[in-house]
């Protein structure tokens, strides 16, 4: 038994170095044989290494990226487009939004161990970094434009069918409803941040039919109103703005 978890522990990739990228680590990630390394080095480099190395060979992964994200949408859009012939627009949009989302992405690199192997600064690195579901979640999307790059729209499925939509209930999974303020909360709690604070702004119309405006706090801070007829759906609708802004850099 001890000898399978040693053997186990020392497969786990280690924390990478600025500008190493382990051709092993990433086929065993991928489960595909690389070509082109450079693609995957650049997937996995954070901007705050750009700014702690001061090299001008180096590039973010900011442009695998966007092209990461693209690629994602596209195939994940034809999936659930053949996979439920007879729902509208509306649904085959709310799905993909559920498994597409910065926190789905988070966890699928996250079962991946991804975060160990991102290069970034140090600082970031010995912060949240490695846990971040923003650089977690970019860095996946960059990886999908790597992969499509170097081998080819097919392996490029195969990846996002192995770690996107493996073993997930689509027809469940469109019947859950995101809980904002619980990713919220969880968003503060890695941050070591208070406990988002929400509170009503305005409450308007006759008693039967309000209409409430709420506010989300964090650290004192407004990051985001919601307007509904009931307080809790302002409330998510608030949250669900606060992670939007938080997510493009909107809180230090």
């Amino acid at each position: 038994m001890i000898r399978r978890l040693f053997s186990r522990l020392s497969r786990r990739p280690r924390p990478a170095i600025a500008g190493t990228v382990d051709r092993a680590a990433i086929e065993r990630l991928t489960g595909l044989v690389v070509r082109d390394l450079s693609l995957y080095e650049r997937a996995l480099t954070h901007r705050s290494l750009l700014r702690s190395e001061q090299s001008p060979h180096l590039q973010s992964n900011e442009r695998l990226e966007y092209l990461g994200d693209a690629i994602l949408g596209m195939v994940v859009a034809e999936h659930v487009f053949k996979r439920f012939p007879d729902k509208d627009e509306g649904y085959l949009t709310r799905l993909r939004a559920k498994l597409v989302n910065r926190h789905a992405l988070a966890q699928s690199a996250t079962e991946l161990n991804l975060g160990e192997i991102i290069l970034m600064s140090k600082a970031i690195s010995d912060t949240t970094g490695r846990t971040s579901e923003s650089i977690l979640a970019d860095a996946f999307e960059a990886v999908i434009g790597a992969i499509y790059l170097d081998l080819g729209i097919e392996a490029t499925q195969t990846f996002i069918r192995k770690t996107v939509l493996h073993q997930v209930d689509l027809a469940e999974l469109a019947r859950q409803r995101v809980n904002f303020k619980s990713h919220l909360l969880e968003f503060a709690q890695a941050k070591k941040w208070p406990q988002p604070d929400y509170r009503v702004v305005e409450e308007s119309g006759p008693s039967h039919d309000k209409t409430f405006r709420v506010e989300v706090l964090l650290s004192g801070k407004s990051m985001g109103e919601g307007t509904a007829k009931s307080k809790k759906e302002a409330e998510q609708i608030a949250a669900r703005r606060a992670l939007g802004r938080l997510n493009e850099g909107g809180q230090n």
